[in-house]
């Protein structure tokens, strides 16, 4: 089916004619002869698209459009044509205006239109990010590891099964859920990604699920989740370990169901969408331990992708710095390479940021190199200073500190240290990143996670 279309004419023969027509085409086409049965099954059901008469037996269809109009498009037939009355149409909301009578190709052609323009708008809001986002680093070297992932990518792709990928932060998971979306019979729709690290529940609800008029104090107008925007495409939960358990419930109820609601709704809505989801933690053991549902995690993980960080596919590491040198802005106007010596420094390292270090520490060495037409160990400062030194903390009062005071001071020392990078901040103090994002918030060190 292409969607739900509401037929709301009190005429029955042109009633039928419509629907009729529309279900031939492929449309799941309703019939409603008044505003009372049209407002019945609008409880309970949310159309793509409506047609109605202007004038109904218990109602005006132009005092109606501002609602309807809010939520879909709505094309408005009447027998009494005129500029008047299509201009007061338009301003009250009316995609388009028919005059009756009307023939089928006329009503094909504008039906076809007004959903072609309705999908386009939208689209519209998740094409800028998706074009942004678009990235191919991960997928850069041609090391064994990297050919296994790739090989778990084309198989898994052409289904519909749910996919979870596992693995460190920075080594690039979004990437490869991108490579499964763009592989898949969804690519030609929305690829949305919701970062469930930094979205607190109340949050985390109205962004993916949308909200209804009214939900809460300011929730002015009905706002379409990303569930919605994802529409025959792919919604990416990046480290979904993080989220509460409401909200796991919820995610679980999607995967089960294909139906979710949106914050103060009622009506069931379809998630078309396929759900792929992240996290940088051990799941398995988490859910083991209590702290993720069991149920969601058997659901998420029907197919498991272990990106490896790039510390264990070290050969991709020259082709990936080389990648980096020829994208660079800069490095369109100077021609640059890696002196041996440093490229042997790079390939030492252990990369605990991966791949997203790896593109910072080239990116800022192509820089320190300036004019010289090579990249030598001195401009690789953040890594030799990594390589080199020994972590040491020396933490200072002037007088008897109170457990709050040393718990900033020391974080505040750890994102110096490690560059604001929250996974690895976690890491050292032994919580989630979720709470380091917590802790970051709280003590008001609001710009220490670095650009992606």
């Amino acid at each position: 089916m292409k969607g739900q279309i509401l037929v709301i004419e009190d005429d029955r023969v042109l009633n039928g004619l419509v629907t009729n027509h529309l279900s031939h085409l492929g449309f799941d086409a309703t019939t409603a002869l008044s505003w009372e049965a049209a407002s019945h099954y609008l409880d309970s059901n949310e159309p793509k698209l409506i047609i109605m008469d202007v004038r109904l037996p218990d109602a005006n269809g132009v005092e109606l459009l501002p609602q309807l109009a809010a939520e879909r498009p709505v094309i408005l037939l009447t027998a009494y044509g005129s500029v008047k009355d299509a201009v007061e149409a338009m301003k009250a909301g009316a995609t388009e205006y028919l005059v009756k009578p009307l023939t089928l190709d006329e009503l094909e052609l504008v039906v076809e239109r007004v959903l072609a323009h309705a999908n386009l708008q939208l689209d519209h809001q998740f094409c800028k990010a998706r074009l942004e986002s678009r990235s191919d680093h991960f997928m850069v070297g041609t090391g064994s590891k990297l050919k296994q992932v790739r090989q778990l990518i084309d198989a898994v792709a052409p289904n519909e099964i749910s996919v979870l990928i596992q693995g460190e932060s920075g080594v690039g998971k979004e990437l490869v859920a991108q490579a499964i979306h763009e592989c898949s019979h969804r690519s030609k729709r929305n690829f949305v990604a919701v970062d469930c690290c930094t979205l607190q529940e109340k949050l985390f609800e109205s962004e993916v699920f949308g909200h209804e008029r009214g939900a809460f104090t300011d929730a002015s107008r009905q706002k379409k989740g990303l569930i919605e925007g994802a529409e025959g495409g792919t919604l990416f939960l990046d480290e979904i370990g993080e989220t509460e358990t409401t909200i796991q419930a919820k995610l679980l109820r999607v995967l089960e169901t294909g139906t979710f609601r949106r914050v103060g709704g009622t009506k069931d809505l379809k998630a078309n969408v396929r759900i792929v989801a992240a996290t940088n933690r051990d799941l398995e053991q988490l859910a083991h331990n209590g702290g993720f549902r069991n149920d969601l995690y058997y659901r998420l993980a029907g197919f498991v992708i272990d990106v490896p960080p790039l510390r264990r596919r070290r050969e991709d590491i020259p082709t990936l710095v080389n990648h980096f040198i020829q994208n660079h802005d800069f490095s369109r106007r100077i021609s640059k390479r890696v002196a041996s010596s440093a490229m042997r420094m790079l390939t030492a390292y252990d990369w605990p940021g991966n791949i997203r270090e790896l593109k910072n520490v080239v990116e800022r060495s192509i820089i320190l190199s300036g004019d010289a037409p090579a990249i030598r160990e001195q401009h690789l400062a953040f890594c030799a200073s990594q390589l080199r030194e020994t972590p040491s903390f020396a933490l200072s009062f002037d007088r008897e500190p109170t457990l709050s005071e040393i718990e900033k001071q020391y974080l505040g020392m750890l994102l110096d240290r490690y560059s604001g990078h929250r996974s690895q901040v976690a890491s050292i103090l032994g919580i989630s990143e979720r709470s380091v994002y917590r802790m970051v918030e709280k003590y008001g060190y609001r710009q220490a996670e670095p650009a992606e």
